[in-house]
């Protein structure tokens, strides 16, 4: 393995402790007032380090895949721990990259504006479930590493 899983480890590291920041943020701040003074202030910054660190998790993740040729083998038939723990881990990637859109998107457009409802729900439950998948990913990971 070279330069590739370091730079994923770290991107993990930051992306998943991100979460676990806002995660105990979130379940700190009670009062409206507070995280109506907090989120417009750290969200913005939360938000474009952890777009970073995704980035940086997928691109490292895609060379690390290329770089020990299971980019054909992920795209067939064959199926084996391996095959099967990463495609599982890649398909849990890809809904907390569209749960993250949905996040980012709602939270850009009411940064200064009180969200409706259905904004609300939708901003909270995709950061919950990023949040909870994010610990599936990693378990994954670990799967993943104990094969190989």
């Amino acid at each position: 393995m070279g330069w590739e899983i370091h730079l994923h480890i770290a991107a993990a590291i930051a992306w998943i402790g991100g979460g676990f920041f806002m995660f105990l943020l979130g379940v700190s701040l009670r009062k409206k007032e507070d995280q109506e003074a907090v989120y417009p202030v750290i969200g913005p910054i939360y938000g474009y380090f952890e777009t970073g660190a995704l980035i940086i998790l997928l691109i490292t993740g895609y060379l690390m895949i290329n770089n020990n040729g299971l980019l054909n083998i992920l795209f067939s038939n064959v199926t084996n721990e391996v095959m099967d723990s990463l495609r599982l881990k890649l398909y849990i990637v890809a809904v907390i990259v569209a749960l993250t859109v949905v996040h980012m998107a709602i939270s850009m457009m009411t940064l200064h504006k009180v969200k409706t409802p259905f904004q609300r729900f939708l901003s909270k439950g995709s950061s919950m479930g990023i949040f909870i998948l994010n610990l599936v990913v990693l378990h994954y990971a670990m799967v993943l590493r104990d094969i190989l």
